[in-house]
């Protein structure tokens, strides 16, 4: 099974892409009551789960991609998640969405070329336009005076 994108390998690492992959002892992970509704098993069990990656002092970062990150989402990119009463369950959606973040921040934009509409995209406007107007016209009051 191949799986492309970001995400939780086996032993805890965050793979991102190809050459990028975040090992578990990079990662801090924080575990705290999930607060809200559920009683006194909500106020005592600690199943909710913080995931945290510090970018500045990560050793598997180029210079290239931490500057990206630190640009993009600051000094450490944090998720968490309490959905699940079970902590392993929260650990791995915790992890999982913290690979997405990481994924998603280091995709670089390619600058977007100006161009001119093409002929037939002022065309299609145009028709488009004057379509419209014509479904306007049709509830307009006539006086048959």
């Amino acid at each position: 099974m191949v799986v492309k994108g970001p995400h939780v390998q086996a032993d805890g690492a965050l793979y991102i892409r190809a050459r990028l992959i975040i090992p578990a002892d990079e990662i801090e992970l924080r575990v705290t009551t999930s607060g809200g509704p559920g009683g006194q098993h909500a106020n005592r069990a600690l199943t909710r789960v913080v995931a945290t990656f510090h970018v500045v002092t990560s050793k598997v970062l180029s210079e290239s991609d931490r500057e990206l990150l630190l640009a993009t989402v600051g000094t450490a990119v944090r998720s968490s998640a309490s959905r699940f009463r079970s902590q392993g369950m929260n650990r791995s959606a915790a992890l999982e969405q913290l690979a997405q973040r990481i994924g998603t921040a280091l995709v670089r934009q390619t600058p977007r070329r100006v161009t001119k509409p093409t002929r037939a995209s002022k065309v299609r406007r145009v028709d488009e336009k004057k379509a419209r107007g014509r479904v306007k016209e049709q509830r307009r009051r006539r006086d048959d005076d």
